[in-house]
């Protein structure tokens, strides 16, 4: 890392990058110089940053950065603010947030628009920290915002022990949902039991339509929050109840569906969706202020914490990748930034 002038940022960090799409093994460490910090934005010392699949979309070639934003991946970190824009208060210096960020996590420093920003309480765990605002932001507005999942319904997740699964298992239940969650094998299933979930289907052994059918007495769920798509969401149109919600966050099974448009309005279903990270900073920043006033005094009173995987060290990001990729994880992967 270059050198700090008094007081001040250095001039340069490690950060990882690519310089071609492919494998894990095209994520390498480099110097370059700190990012621009825009007028409302704040410069954050990265602690840890949150690996994501969007990141291993991106690393492929096939979910490039939005105009303006960092070319680096990494869409969340933890760590303390160093320098503000014009437009941020000065108070902000010296206070340890975790943040949502357009891009450039894998790095030493990381721009961040400030209201993007969550406090960390003395008692969270840095790694912990990182690991909560993409999944966090992203299960908040697409189960209770799109998907207006209120005390009561039930709610189907896919993936269960995945980051947004774990995720929301446990704002749902905190949130009274009764949830439903699919893995991949009994190891995973136990996990998603472990962390809440009212029933968990090995969708390898058993056809988790049925299960749902059966295990909701033919009732079904009210909310099912998709990051599939392709042929699971003929399947999980079957799973809804009359007047159901269909979320879709990924489309890791295929961008083309088929579906019985009879069936929709017979039963009067929604079927939205959306991604996170093209949306305007005014979006976020109103999305982070209704997940800190109604979400994270959860975690930050500890009464939920997120699921940890793995810690890689910044310069092991492709085996971080490589790790999500392998579909082993149960919860969170996070890089760690700074040496201690």
């Amino acid at each position: 890392m270059g050198q700090a002038d008094a007081g001040g940022p250095p001039e340069t960090m490690r950060a990882v990058g690519f310089d071609a799409p492919g494998g894990p093994e095209v994520l390498s460490l480099r110097e370059l110089p700190l990012p621009e910090t825009k007028p409302g934005d704040v410069l954050i010392k990265v602690a840890y940053a949150g690996v994501n699949r969007p990141d291993c979309i991106q690393r492929a070639g096939h979910y490039p950065a939005p105009p303006g934003a960092s070319p680096l991946p990494g869409l969340e970190v933890s760590g303390e603010v160093v320098a503000v824009g014009s437009e941020v208060p000065r108070e902000l210096i010296g206070q340890v947030v975790a943040a949502l960020t357009p891009g450039g996590g894998y790095a030493e420093y990381c721009a961040a628009p400030w209201g993007h920003c969550l406090p960390v309480p003395q008692d969270m765990p840095l790694a912990e920290a990182a690991a909560l605002p993409e999944t966090l932001f992203t299960v908040w507005h697409n189960v209770f915002e799109r998907g207006m999942a209120a005390e009561g319904d039930r709610l189907l997740v896919h993936g269960g022990t995945s980051g947004i699964g774990t995720m929301a298992i446990m704002l749902g239940k905190a949130f009274g949902l009764e949830v439903i969650a699919t893995c991949g094998d009994e190891a995973k299933c136990a996990a998603a039991r472990e962390i809440g979930a009212d029933l968990a289907i090995n969708y390898r052994e058993s056809d988790f339509v049925e299960a749902v059918m059966e295990y909701t007495g033919g009732a079904g769920v009210n909310v099912v929050l998709d990051m599939v798509s392709g042929d699971y969401v003929p399947r999980n149109l079957k799973c809804l109840a009359e007047d159901g919600r269909h979320v879709t966050i990924a489309v890791l099974g295929g961008m083309q569906a088929t579906i019985n448009m009879a069936v929709v309005m017979s039963r009067r279903l929604t079927l939205t969706g959306s991604t996170l990270r093209p949306r305007s900073d005014a979006f976020k920043t109103a999305l982070a202020d209704e997940i800190a006033e109604n979400a994270w005094p959860l975690f930050a009173s500890r009464e939920l914490k997120p699921v940890m995987d793995a810690v890689f060290p910044l310069a092991d990001a492709a085996g971080a990748h490589a790790r999500m990729e392998a579909g082993d994880h149960i919860g969170k992967i996070v890089l760690k930034v700074q040496d201690d």
